[in-house]
């Protein structure tokens, strides 16, 4: 998901600018603010533009983060039918095991970075609440000398299903945030879930403030992925999880040439036959093959500081999950 842009939430900063006032090309407003008074840099100090990729596409860093913004603006209506299109439903399955390798606790509070959708944060409802359910009937069996309206009362002093769980969804762009909202709305989740529209790179919450960081199919997409992952470990707590689903690089040959064949040839056709759009699943395709190879990314996230860092590559390797902590 769209995640490469600054927040646009949140006033702070030495001059009381909004944070995403200040950088990585918010559409419609300036690319950059400068460090002092406005004008006050002469333009003979300020340095050239620094390249990065859009895709196979080279551009300036200012550039990457609106067109970031477009390509997702641009499919967020139709977003979930091409997951499932473009991975035959397997995305599905790739999500569950996040849950499953995450197993979090009903109290946990969860942040979920560039997860428009939903779709990790209903997972992570769901898994709670069953959670906090089985804890509820574990409790109870444990004192079988209650009568059964003492046990009907417990039930209906139950007010949290969730166990006092929170999920916050972050995510960068207006629209696929509505598509989650709309979506939260239709299941009918109403509790522990807030929507916040704010960037990767420059998060708009204190430190030391989540249990456990995600992001899934979001990472790639960031103009400066040792930033954001900076940010993931400014913000959670001490012994805090970091957890990132993202394609990666296969390590079966016959599944890489075939995924190869499938990924450049289908799946931007499929996006423009569903969604009248190839260029930006044509992106897409173009992106998971610039996103470092897992040993890399392990590093890098080893590198923002995280401890005991690992990954799982799932499907032969066209994802993985990378996990670490603040310890």
């Amino acid at each position: 998901m769209a995640a490469s842009v600054r927040c646009a939430l949140r006033l702070s900063g030495r001059y009381g600018w909004p944070r995403a006032a200040r950088g990585y090309g918010l559409p419609g407003l300036p690319s950059s603010w400068p460090r002092g008074l406005l004008g006050a840099r002469p333009l003979s100090q300020e340095k050239p533009a620094t390249e990065t990729h859009f895709g196979f596409e080279t551009v300036s860093e200012e550039e990457k983060g609106g067109k970031v913004y477009q390509v997702f603006e641009s499919v967020a209506k139709k977003y979930d039918v091409m997951n499932d299109m473009m991975s035959i439903g397997i995305h599905r399955m790739w999500k569950d095991l996040l849950l499953s390798r995450m197993h979090p606790l009903p109290g946990t509070q969860l942040l979920d970075v560039a997860g428009g959708t939903g779709d990790i944060a209903f997972r992570f409802l769901n898994y709670v609440q069953a959670q906090h359910q089985r804890k509820q009937k574990r409790q109870l069996r444990a004192q079988q000398n209650l009568s059964w309206e003492e046990i009907a009362k417990r039930y209906q002093n139950e007010e949290d299903s969730l166990g006092g769980s929170h999920v916050m969804v972050c995510d960068i762009n207006r629209e696929m945030l509505k598509v989650g909202k709309r979506k939260a709305l239709d299941q009918g989740y109403k509790t522990g879930l807030a929507w916040i529209l704010g960037d990767a790179e420059e998060l708009p919450f204190d430190d030391d403030k989540f249990d456990i960081y995600t992001i899934a199919f979001g990472i790639r997409n960031v103009t400066h992925i040792d930033r954001a992952l900076q940010e993931a470990h400014r913000v959670l707590k001490p012994g805090g999880r970091f957890l990132c689903l993202e394609f990666s690089q296969v390590n079966n040959p016959l599944v890489s040439r075939l995924y190869d064949l499938y990924s450049f040839q289908v799946i931007p056709v499929l996006g423009e036959v569903i969604a009248g759009d190839w260029k930006s699943y044509q992106y897409l395709v173009e992106s998971i093959r610039k996103f470092p190879p897992q040993e890399e990314f392990k590093e890098m996230i080893e590198d923002a500081g995280f401890q005991k860092v690992t990954y799982e590559s799932l499907t032969s390797g066209i994802v993985a999950i990378h996990s670490g902590f603040k310890l």
